[in-house]
């Protein structure tokens, strides 16, 4: 085994021993820190000399297949599994410096224990998206920031509701996150020509009942994602969004009308995860804040929505921690950290 090969294999393997969901490199003159995040959370894990890091980014862009000699440009790539492991892939980007390149992993586990139950918090939340996507055609939204749980919840809605009937399904990624039978993955690739909206175009022509757009980037991708749900087909996708009324706002700003929300957009799911108390497994669970029906109608016309029946992050939070769910230390945390 070569050094870098060692070298990572070490790396990735402590990762994985505490569940980290990312792994953060932060380059100086003679060392490079390492950080993992593990449960949300930034952690330390230590220091490794300049050269190892060299090894290390250089190795890990020639497996992912970007280019070694350019250090000048952001790039991204995708290690895919091991054959005699095939439990994670690996999401590698790296971002110019001055004089210095930083790295980032996105760790995408291939296989999970959860059920759909265990990855929401409250069961009733969970039985309002199954009355969702018994719809056949508009558009379902989960939104959060980056690492709260929007695609692993699309994932297992997906394979639930295939299990249960078989739909013709395509899914449009960047990248591919995890490899799902009976559903065409389309692996989106700029440089080869397939884009968001491209693939969108081509996706249309193979007669889907279910789209999964993997991220809602930008208006293009909007605009294509409202137009495929006016034809008949039920879209899913994710948006980056602070929460469930900012996620109207933020595709008001993408350009798409409030008359096509109105037509299309059946709700939004706004995602949180919280660190559930006494976890051996140290599992986390998503809380949603739900718009839908008279309520999201209001959000999209910029009225006040009725608290008594749509329950924000903050309410979600507390009952969360008074019926033991969560410890007082994470509720407090949680609570200061969204004020």
């Amino acid at each position: 085994m070569n050094p870098a090969s060692k070298l990572s294999d070490n790396l990735l393997n402590a990762s994985f021993k505490v569940k980290a969901s990312d792994i953060h490199f932060y380059p100086f003159q003679n060392h490079t820190d390492i950080y993992f995040r593990i449960q949300g959370k930034r952690v330390y894990f230590k220091s490794i000399r300049m050269e190892q890091y060299q090894l290390l980014l250089t190795y890990y862009k020639f497996t992912s297949g970007m280019d070694i000699g350019d250090t000048r440009k952001p790039q991204n790539g995708t290690i895919e599994p091991k054959e005699d492991s095939g439990l994670y892939s690996l999401r590698i980007s790296t971002l110019p410096l001055n004089n210095l390149e930083s790295m980032a992993i996105r760790i995408l586990p291939q296989s999970t224990t959860l059920t759909l139950d265990q990855l929401f918090l409250f069961p009733n939340q969970l039985n309002r998206i199954r009355q969702w996507i018994l719809n056949r055609a508009g558009i379902i939204l989960f939104t959060g920031p980056t690492g709260s749980g929007k695609t692993t919840a699309l994932y297992a809605l997906l394979e639930s509701m295939l299990q249960e009937k078989s739909f013709q399904t395509i899914t449009l990624e960047d990248p591919i996150e995890k490899n799902i039978d009976n559903i065409l993955q389309v692996q989106i690739n700029e440089k080869a020509g397939i884009s968001y909206q491209t693939g969108l175009k081509a996706a249309l022509r193979h007669d889907p009942d279910i789209i999964m757009v993997g991220e809602i980037r930008d208006r293009h991708t909007a605009k294509f994602a409202f137009e495929a749900s006016l034809t008949g087909h039920l879209v899913l996708s994710t948006l980056h969004a602070k929460n469930a009324a900012g996620t109207i706002h933020r595709l008001i700003d993408m350009g798409i009308k409030r008359s096509d929300l109105k037509q299309s957009l059946i709700a939004v799911a706004a995602l949180e995860l919280l660190p559930l108390k006494d976890d051996i497994t140290a599992r986390r669970a998503a809380i949603l804040e739900l718009l839908d029906d008279d309520q999201l109608e209001r959000v999209i016309d910029g009225k006040d929505f009725q608290s008594e029946v749509f329950h924000s992050f903050e309410y979600l939070r507390k009952k969360a921690f008074a019926y033991g769910f969560i410890s007082e230390e994470i509720f407090n945390t949680q609570q200061n950290f969204k004020q």
